[in-house]
C-alpha cells in the first residue's frame, strides 16, 4: 500500500477520495491547449481545486487526496488548497483504471466503511450529491456519477470490486456505459447519482459561462471568475470608404491587440482605407485580421464572425469612440447578460441628439432593442445559434434585436456602465437637419414593422458611414 503523507484515520468513517495531481503548467488540462496557454491551464485547474475542496469539506466524509506529482516532489498547491489536515496518498497504478482502483483498495484497507472518489473536473460539484452517493451504497455495490460527456466523474463502493474498472479505454465517451456493463455482468447492482458536466475541452468552459450567467454561485466560485475575466473577445468593425474615421478606430484598437482578436471586414472601399489600416497596424499587422466581403454591413459583420475565434463577438462601427478599458465592461456585463450593448452618447450637443441619446438607452434597456451603433456584443455560440445577423440591405440590427427580444431562454440585454460615443454625421448639420432624419428613421422603422420591404426602404435612406 501507498505510505500516507498527513491526516487522521477514522475507522468505520466514510471516505471522499479527491483524485488528482499537482497542477503544474504543460502536465494538466493539457486539452485546453492552445485554447489556454500551459500557465492558465495549470491556473484553471488550481481555481477548480479551491472551489472542489471549499465544497467538499462540506460532506459527510474524511477527505482524502490522492495525489500524483513528480518524484521527489511533495504536493504543495493541492496541501494549501484541500488542507493539511487532510489525508495524501500517492496514486498508483500503471493506468488510470488501476491508479483508481488502487487509491479506492488503500482507503477502504485502512478501517473506512465506504469510499467515494471523484475527479476535479467537475467545479459545479456539490456536497449534497455526494452526501447522495454514500448513501446509495447502502443500497448498491457501485455508485457512478455520470458526465454529460458519456464519462464519470465520480465511484463510490464499500468493497473493492475490480470489475469496475474494467474499461478498454478511459476517456472516451462510451466510458460510462462500459462500466455499468461490466458491473452488471459480474452480478453486481450499480446506483447512479447526479449528471454533471465537466470541463475537458473549450466547449465546455463556454457551457459553464452560460450557466454561470444563471448562478450566482458559480459566479462567486474561483473557476467562475477565472473564465470571466479570461473570456476573449473579438472586434468586429465593418468598414466602407472610411478614411475619415479609421485611423482614430485603429488608434483605439491596437493597444488591445494582444488581450482581443480585431477584425476588420472591408466591403471594398475605393478610397485608401485599406492602406491606412496597413499603416496604423505597421509592424504588427499580424494582430489585426482584414477581411473583404461585399459592401452590406450585415454580411460584413457575419463575415467577421465566421472568422473570428473568440467566446464573446463585439461588433462595432467605425465612427463609435470607445470608453477606457471597454473590454472589462464588456466581461463585467457578459457574466451575467448572454448578450449586451454600451450605454451610448452622440458627438453632438444638440438637443435632439442628446433626446435621442436618452431614447436609445431606454429603448436599449428596458426594451431589450439595442441598434448597432451602441456596440452590440454577445456570447459566439449564441450568435450563430440565434441565426447571425439577417443579410439585409438595413435594419440588420433592429431585426437582430427584435428576434432576441422574443427568446425567452436568454438574458439581456445587459449594458454597459461606461459610455460609448457614436459619430451624429449621418444626421447632418444643424437642428433642421437633425430633426428631419430622426423623424425619417422613425418612419423606415415604423414601414417596416408594417412589413415594407427592406429594398424599399434602402431606396429612402443615404447611408452615411
Amino acid at each position: 500500500m501507498t505510505a500516507l503523507t498527513e491526516g487522521q484515520i477514522n475507522k468505520g468513517r466514510n471516505a471522499l477520495i479527491v483524485f488528482t495531481r499537482e497542477p503544474e503548467p504543460g502536465k494538466t488540462k493539457t486539452r485546453l491547449m492552445p485554447y489556454f496557454s500551459p500557465e492558465q491551464c495549470a491556473e484553471l485547474h488550481r481555481c477548480m481545486l479551491k472551489d472542489i475542496g471549499k465544497e467538499m469539506k462540506r460532506a459527510d466524509a474524511d477527505l482524502v487526496v490522492a495525489y500524483t506529482c513528480e518524484e521527489g516532489e511533495t504536493p504543495s498547491f493541492l496541501r494549501g488548497a484541500l488542507g493539511r489536515n487532510t489525508l495524501f496518498i500517492r496514486q498508483r497504478g500503471e493506468n488510470i483504471g488501476f491508479r483508481m482502483q488502487n487509491a479506492i483498495e488503500d482507503v477502504l484497507s485502512l478501517g473506512y466503511s465506504k469510499a467515494v472518489l471523484i475527479g476535479t473536473d467537475i467545479p459545479e460539484l456539490k456536497s449534497e450529491t455526494i452526501d447522495a452517493s454514500l448513501t446509495l451504497l447502502a443500497s448498491y455495490d457501485v455508485v457512478l456519477g455520470p458526465t454529460c460527456d458519456g464519462g464519470y466523474y465520480l465511484i463510490g463502493m464499500k468493497a473493492v470490486h475490480p470489475e469496475a474498472f474494467n474499461v478498454e479505454v478511459f476517456g472516451v465517451s462510451s466510458v460510462f456505459d462500459e462500466t455499468v456493463s461490466s458491473i452488471k455482468k459480474a452480478g453486481l447492482t450499480v446506483g447512479k447519482t447526479d449528471t454533471y458536466a465537466d470541463m475537458d475541452i473549450p466547449d465546455d468552459l463556454d457551457g459553464f459561462r452560460t450557466r454561470m450567467r444563471r448562478d450566482a454561485r458559480l459566479r462567486r466560485s474561483n473557476t467562475g471568475r477565472f473564465l470571466a475575466e479570461k473570456a476573449k473577445i473579438s472586434v468586429i468593425v465593418p468598414v466602407y470608404n472610411e478614411a475619415a474615421e479609421i485611423r482614430n478606430m485603429m488608434r483605439q484598437l491596437m493597444p488591445y491587440r494582444e488581450e482581443c482578436e480585431i477584425i476588420i471586414v472591408d466591403g471594398g472601399s475605393t478610397d485608401n482605407t485599406p492602406d491606412i489600416i496597413h499603416e496604423c497596424t505597421g509592424e504588427a499587422l499580424g494582430a489585426v485580421r482584414i477581411l473583404k466581403d461585399a459592401r452590406s454591413r450585415a454580411v460584413q459583420m457575419n463575415a467577421g464572425a465566421k472568422a473570428s475565434t473568440g467566446d464573446i463577438l463585439f461588433f462595432l462601427h467605425c465612427d463609435s469612440v470607445l470608453p477606457a478599458r471597454f473590454t472589462e465592461e464588456i466581461r463585467r456585463v457578459m457574466t451575467v447578460n448572454d448578450w449586451g450593448c454600451f450605454r451610448v452618447k452622440f458627438s453632438s450637443l444638440n438637443f435632439f441628439m442628446l433626446t435621442n441619446c436618452i431614447i436609445s438607452n431606454h429603448r436599449a434597456l428596458c426594451r431589450r432593442i439595442p441598434f448597432g451603433d451602441q456596440g452590440i456584443f454577445i456570447d459566439r455560440h449564441l450568435f450563430f445559434e440565434a441565426g447571425q445577423f439577417p443579410e439585409m440591405p438595413l435594419m440588420e440590427d433592429y431585426e437582430f434585436s427584435l428576434r432576441m427580444k422574443c427568446r425567452k431562454d436568454i438574458k439581456g440585454p445587459g449594458m454597459t456602465q461606461k459610455t460609448l460615443t457614436t459619430s451624429a454625421r449621418r444626421y447632418g448639420k444643424g437642428t433642421i437637419s437633425i430633426f428631419r432624419t430622426e423623424m425619417q428613421m422613425w418612419k423606415l422603422r415604423y414601414m417596416y414593422r408594417k412589413g415594407v420591404s427592406t429594398d424599399r426602404l434602402r431606396s429612402m435612406y443615404d447611408d452615411i458611414r
